[in-house]
């Protein structure tokens, strides 16, 4: 489904600026980087009735999708993202932990599941994990898919037979965020490329795996690195199914510990851009949830956010206990979207 800003104006009076653009409710990826421009200066109200519209069309409005992630191996990564405090760079005081069982990741999957989660992440922190831990991580995924629950991974980089071999396991997702823009990348990162991770994202797809791919705001960043991420992620070959919108966590002892957070509205701005940019895909609010008010993340919610991560740890960092986020929840007439049981034959 598609509409012209005409039609749309004319079903609802509303006056939108975007005389050049179409929004459509249909993935594109031939968006232009003056276009994604164009979205993010929008007056606030303009920006967010499109997104609202758009968000109508595809999804149910008052249903958010419910995951849970755990960190099945922690720290001792190599890599020296600027943000991260599982990398052996920094003192951060986090514990390394080598990779769990299969009957403790079970446990942990049944917890989220009780507690309403519909998708269950398994994170790893390897720069690239070996074939025989990712044989290792294909055996949880069977288990936790034979709860009943959608699976994602995130293991850092995999080759095109890593790939094949999660997908055998029956991987749904696989997480692999793009973080930044690729102008910006190199102030962030320096032991991987840019290519590295559009090279993972093309084993995924290959693979049949769904892609969750998302960014980080509030790195030091500028709009137009915003501009740039949401860009390269819309113009995929095939937009992610899943796109996380993460506020940077400062940490003490990683490189990024003073970092200033990104002004609120900016950070709503850039769910709404996210949302008509890729209108098939849930937008997610991932890290940096302790910090929001309540009412920030309505007007994220209001803006197409769809998606949380549910429970009161994300890898090595808080997030809003599951009891607050069915208080607001409730106060905001959202349920959980219903679970979309995977094949498990």
């Amino acid at each position: 489904m598609s509409a012209n800003v005409t039609e749309i104006e004319t079903r609802a009076g509303a006056h939108l600026p975007l005389a050049d653009l179409e929004l459509s409710c249909e993935a594109r990826t031939d968006w232009t980087q003056a276009e994604v421009t164009t979205l993010f200066d929008l007056p606030f109200n303009d920006l967010l009735f499109g997104a609202q519209w758009i968000h109508r069309q595809v999804f149910d409005p008052n249903a958010v999708q419910v995951s849970t992630l755990l960190s099945i191996k922690t720290g001792a990564c190599p890599e020296d993202c600027a943000y991260c405090p599982q990398s052996i760079r920094y003192d951060t005081g986090v514990e390394v932990e080598e990779l769990m069982s299969i009957a403790q990741v079970r446990d942990a999957a049944l917890t989220a599941k009780e507690a309403g989660a519909t998708r269950f992440c398994l994170g790893a922190a390897y720069r690239g994990p070996k074939d025989q831990q990712v044989e290792q991580i294909g055996e949880m995924i069977r288990e936790v898919r034979s709860l009943g629950l959608e699976t994602c991974a995130t293991a850092g980089l995999l080759t095109g037979r890593q790939a094949a071999m999660l997908a055998d396991a029956g991987l749904d997702y696989y997480n692999h965020n793009l973080d930044t823009s690729e102008s910006f990348y190199s102030e962030i990162i320096s032991t991987r490329r840019y290519e590295d991770r559009l090279k993972t994202l093309e084993h995924v797809r290959a693979a049949g795996i769904k892609v969750c791919c998302g960014g980080i705001l509030g790195m030091g960043e500028t709009r137009d690195d915003r501009v740039e991420l949401l860009h390269a992620l819309a113009t995929l070959p095939t937009q992610p199914e899943s796109v996380p919108i993460n506020q940077l966590v400062p940490i003490a002892g990683t490189p990024l510990e003073n970092s200033a957070p990104v002004d609120g509205i900016e950070f709503v701005r850039t769910v709404a851009v996210a949302r008509i940019l890729m209108p098939q895909a849930h937008v997610r609010l991932s890290a940096g949830r302790t910090d929001f008010s309540d009412e920030l993340q309505t007007l994220c919610f209001a803006a197409g956010a769809n998606s949380i991560f549910y429970g009161d740890k994300l890898l090595t960092t808080g997030n809003p206990d599951t009891a607050a986020d069915q208080v607001l929840f409730g106060r905001l007439g959202l349920k959980p979207e219903p679970a979309k049981t995977p094949d498990v034959s």
